[in-house]
């Protein structure tokens, strides 16, 4: 069952990734963050009201607990680190192939375990080491395909800025460690939800809301919304399938990388992109290591 859940959360997070790109392109990115995150508040927003007027029970799968206020600094810690990765990669997505994208979002784990070796003090076993190896060496094969596109890895400020994105969402996952330890899954999605549109507001206000007529003007997309809406879905169905005490945190982190090749594919197929069958292979040996990363922790 938990397998087929995280398959299911692999699937809708390679549709999201997709989604994102189809918004960001040719459009504002900060309107489409804020508009996306509001779609998901709107969804959380009745599953709050039942959960705290007694209409969901509190063995609802859906139930969504009482929160206490250090509890929710901790969330809204979250929000910050969330988004400032978003932030990173929405502009990246919009300005960057998928096919280079997607590769690069790939290696997400080996810098979480990166950060994992430095702050928790984890040792690392011969795969993980192999994994590392194999993992640092197509990315670097997978640079001189986006060279061959007129794309630099080191001046290309939209690279750098999916690097940061990709480095932030490592952050978060490290902290989402710490966190879903002490708070229930529930309380976390909801709460992030309304916390990111709280947040999105004075930036849209203050950032782009004055810019707005010298910059990319903003187009209303029905993928915007979808976004926030697959963001939930997916997010549901990873935190409900590590919720199994049979599941393999390591065997749902590798599944849920398949993303990556959904919206390698589908974006390769929409977008009409270049070089597909080489970045394909680049694809195909970061995701290599980055599964001897995965599965050397269980052992």
């Amino acid at each position: 069952m938990w397998f087929l859940l995280a398959a299911a959360s692999a699937i809708f997070l390679g549709v999201y990734e997709v989604l994102k790109k189809v918004s960001v392109t040719s459009n504002a990115v900060l309107p489409v963050l804020l508009f996306s995150t509001v779609a998901s508040s709107l969804v959380m927003l009745p599953v709050w009201f039942a959960s705290h007027t007694g209409i969901l029970s509190q063995e609802h799968l859906l139930y969504i607990p009482a929160t206490t206020p250090r509890e929710h600094l901790l969330i809204f810690i979250k929000t910050i680190i969330v988004l400032i990765s978003w932030i990173f990669t929405y502009f990246a997505l919009k300005h960057l192939p998928i096919t280079i994208v997607s590769p690069i979002r790939a290696t997400g784990p080996l810098w979480t375990l990166m950060g994992a070796i430095i702050i928790f003090r984890e040792q690392l076993s011969w795969m993980q080491w192999c994994g590392i190896g194999v993992t640092l060496t197509f990315f670097y094969l997978f640079s001189t395909s986006g060279h061959k596109e007129g794309i630099s890895f080191r001046n290309n400020k939209w690279i750098w800025f999916i690097i940061l994105g990709t480095l932030s969402g490592a952050a978060s996952s490290l902290y989402d460690k710490f966190l879903l330890k002490q708070i229930h899954r529930m309380s976390v999605q909801c709460y992030f939800t309304f916390y990111q549109v709280a947040i999105m507001l004075p930036v849209v206000a203050l950032l782009w809301w004055p810019k707005r007529a010298s910059t990319t003007p903003f187009k209303w997309k029905w993928s915007i919304p979808l976004i926030g809406i697959t963001l939930l879905v997916t997010d549901f169905l990873y935190f409900f399938a590590l919720s199994h005490p049979e599941s393999l945190v390591s065997v749902v982190s590798a599944i849920r990388r398949g993303s990556v090749v959904i919206a390698f594919i589908v974006g390769a197929w929409v977008f009409k992109e270049k070089r597909i069958r080489e970045k394909g292979v680049y694809l195909a040996g970061i995701l290599t290591g980055i599964a001897l990363l995965l599965f050397g922790s269980a052992h």
